[in-house]
């Protein structure tokens, strides 16, 4: 709680409707977070409220505010300047938009008599070097195309002269390498291929292949037929390498290509740039979980560009912006030409933004020790629910019986995407004595989180981010004011399912949400509704079990449901009951001899 909370709300209440920019200082005066307001005195207001929601992040930086000041605008436009170029100055420590400082990275061709292509991220005196480039993605990716198409040796093999030093490797036997330690290839001959293929990095497909056609031509008048089917190899390599990859798109000019992907634990955002027709370079910035924007690519995009030295012509993204006109006009008075912000939703150019986003997903899967599938399927979710953060703890219940009897209720976890069987939960139905599915989704409701409430079983200690029933919207209803009597703050939605037993939607209280067209996130809630009824039919039908073996236990004179129950409980299987002796039963349950022999022959014809 901030102590001078009294003073900043009096402040802001004089504060003026118009648009600006505030800033938020530290006791010492430091700068601390920028922003800016369509209205100041409505946008710095809800930072000092009574009974705030805030995320930690801002939570953490209001707690910190000794005071604030303030910069009038004439207009939203002006104040989105005026931040970028503030938090550039100043680089607050609650401004998270692009802090880190990335290295640079390049591609090497190393000054030997029979040179290799490499990805390095430090310059030195052994060789030439191709670059910079900002991230390591594009050095590496045109590295290990180029060494393909060309067939070059990535092996640690050092090669001094054309004798012949090895039996050449596996890499050659299935034509991925031309075979420098056969000694067939001289050095003239390797560095001509080796230049080809510095040219095809710098200068793209195009020029090569019209460059390799030439020399084709060349060798096949000079009868040198080997040479000319070699050189026609490469140019088949090099066409197809075209026409498969996204790599070098001579139709795509210069262009930038954005994406976002969401975990539980942070956010990152991938950008791809394209110039002259080709992937120049790869950008990643990521962000923890307190540093996430709500829209993590609107906000990305101003304090991106507005400080970089280059802006093209067109920036592709994945998601709709709502000040696209606003961002527009900063952007084009910064670089002088027009820019246009494009969200493709279908066609050519959706493959480009569904390739930055899956890099921005790898890079997540990481990090975070996950499939970028699960993490892709978590952020979907949370898209279609409208969550503020991909959910982390999910768990899920389901109701299963016979009739009136077994009756039971299973919970399963799945956390970060995959299934926590450490958290699963098992509940038999005891308030309820005949087959009420809302009643008993009820009762296992209040009992899980009353156990929560109370904070002793470690195992109920979580609260999860989201919950699953399974069912319609009748076991959401009956659920919901059981977590407001208990004060309990968790989404909940039904898993509904069709005729044949498949899920079909998410239901809410009210409706229904389609999720067939959301292909990861229906993956993931398939997966948790199969799991659900798995361990609560399961539990139903050990239980159900358990109590016919009672029953028939009961039938001899003298073993009452009691004792029958103690017997279970013993030997938990029909197989270990069979080989008990009468002596052992007799023992196991306190009756007379002649009871347990009556009681062994019945067990014995079970």
């Amino acid at each position: 709680m901030n102590e001078r909370l009294s003073f900043l709300q009096q402040k802001t209440s004089k504060l003026t409707l118009s648009p600006g920019v505030y800033l938020m200082k530290d006791e010492s005066g430091h700068i601390i977070y920028i922003g800016k307001a369509k209205s100041l005195r409505k946008r710095v207001t809800s930072y000092f409220r009574n009974n705030p929601d805030h995320p930690p992040k801002v939570s953490r930086m209001v707690e910190n505010v000794y005071d604030y000041d303030f910069i009038v605008t004439d207009s939203e436009y002006e104040a989105l300047i005026l931040e970028c170029s503030l938090i550039k100055q100043h680089r607050p420590k609650y401004n998270i938009l692009l802090k880190d400082d990335k290295g640079y990275h390049y591609i090497k061709i190393s000054n030997e008599m029979y040179p290799k292509i490499t990805a390095e991220k430090k310059l030195d005196n052994s060789g030439e070097f191709i670059g910079p480039y900002m991230s390591a993605f594009v050095s590496k990716q045109t590295v290990d195309e180029v060494n393909k198409v060309f067939k070059l040796p990535t092996c640690k093999n050092k090669f001094i002269g054309n004798s012949k030093k090895s039996r050449p490797c596996l890499n050659f036997h299935i034509n991925q390498c031309i075979g420098v330690c056969n000694g067939n290839i001289d050095s003239a001959e390797y560095k001509e291929i080796i230049n080809q293929a510095i040219e095809y990095i710098k200068n793209g497909s195009e020029k090569s292949v019209d460059r390799l056609k030439k020399e084709m031509e060349i060798a096949a008048e000079s009868l040198d037929f080997e040479r000319a089917a070699r050189i026609r190899d490469r140019i088949r390599a090099i066409t197809r390498a075209a026409e498969t990859q996204k790599i070098l798109d001579d139709n795509l000019m210069d262009c930038d290509v954005l994406a976002s992907a969401r975990s539980p634990k942070g956010s990152c955002v991938s950008v791809l740039m394209y110039r002259n027709g080709k992937l120049y370079d790869k950008m990643i910035h990521s962000f923890t979980e307190n540093e996430c924007e709500d829209n993590l690519t609107e906000s990305f995009i101003p304090m991106y560009y507005l400080s970089a030295p280059d802006i093209p012509k067109t920036i592709y993204v994945d998601t709709e912006l709502e000040n696209n006109d606003l961002v527009r006009k900063a952007l084009i008075d910064k670089c002088g030409h027009n820019v246009k912000i494009l969200y493709p939703q279908r066609g050519h150019m959706l493959r480009y933004v569904m390739m930055a986003k899956g890099n921005a997903e790898e890079y997540l899967s990481i990090k975070n020790d996950r499939t970028g599938k699960e993490l892709a399927a978590l952020d979907e979710l949370s898209q279609i629910l409208g969550m503020k953060k991909p959910p982390e703890y999910i768990e899920a219940y389901d109701i299963s019986n016979i009739s009136s009897s077994s009756m039971v209720a299973g919970m399963i976890v799945f956390k970060n995407g995959r299934p926590y069987k450490k958290a699963y939960k098992r509940f038999s139905i005891k308030d309820n004595l005949i087959q009420n599915d809302y009643g008993c989704m009820r009762e296992v409701f209040e009992r899980r989180f009353n156990e929560y409430l109370k904070g002793k079983d470690e195992g109920f200690s979580v609260l999860p981010d989201l919950i699953f029933v399974d069912g319609g919207k009748g076991q959401v209803n009956a659920v919901l004011p059981v977590l407001k009597k208990l004060n309990v703050e968790v989404p909940v939605y039904g898993l509904v399912k069709d005729n044949k037993h498949r899920t079909r939607a998410i239901s809410t209280g009210g409706g229904e949400i389609s999720v067939s067209q959301n292909r990861a996130a229906f993956v993931l809630i398939t997966k948790i509704q199969d799991e659900v009824h798995r361990f609560s039919i399961s539990y139903m039908k050990s239980r159900h079990t358990k109590s016919s073996y009672s029953y028939e236990l009961t039938k001899v004179k003298g073993i009452g449901e009691k004792k029958a129950q103690k017997l279970i409980l013993k030997y938990k299987t029909k197989d270990s009951l069979k080989k008990a002796s009468p002596e052992e039963l007799s023992s196991a349950v306190g009756i007379s001899a002649e009871t347990a022999k009556e009681l062994y022959k019945l067990i014995q014809n079970m």
